[in-house]
């Protein structure tokens, strides 16, 4: 997994190379109405790092996951990110992601296939859920650059 932990660390650092350019405006730039502000977008990157990165290490350490979801607009809104520095969010979730990937990297072969059940969804392997996590991540970094 080695290719995916470096997919992730790649995006991570491309991300933080544009956004530490930004200003606290430009991270509360409202995309419309009703909708997260680039400050929550983030945040919920943040949220997702930390959530899957205890799924990947709790899946390795049995011969099944099964956890919790999320609820993502309740998480937000309870840490605050809208309020929160935006530097302050790019640390966070930049050290999030460097260690999520520093356990991507080390899972081996025959933990791949190790059956995870996350909130109410029908369980998929391990390695979909990490490949699934770039894909989430890419998804939401192209939401909080679409305005630049």
């Amino acid at each position: 997994m080695k290719e995916l932990a470096q997919a992730v660390r790649s995006e991570v650092e491309r991300a933080l190379s544009v956004f530490q350019g930004w200003s606290e405006d430009d991270a509360l730039e409202a995309r419309a109405e009703g909708k997260w502000v680039r400050k929550e977008i983030l945040g919920h990157l943040i949220d997702s790092a930390f959530n899957n990165h205890q799924r990947f290490v709790r899946a390795q350490l049995a011969s099944a996951y099964v956890g919790p979801g999320y609820t993502q607009r309740e998480w937000v809104a309870l840490h605050g990110y809208r309020e929160r520095p935006w530097r302050e969010l790019l640390e966070i979730w930049g050290a999030a992601n460097r260690q999520l990937a520093a356990v991507v990297e080390r899972v081996p072969a025959a933990k791949l296939a190790t059956p995870c059940t996350i909130g109410d969804d029908p369980p998929e392997t391990l390695e979909f859920v990490m490949r699934d996590y770039l894909r989430h991540m890419q998804h939401h970094l192209e939401q909080i650059r679409a305005e630049a």
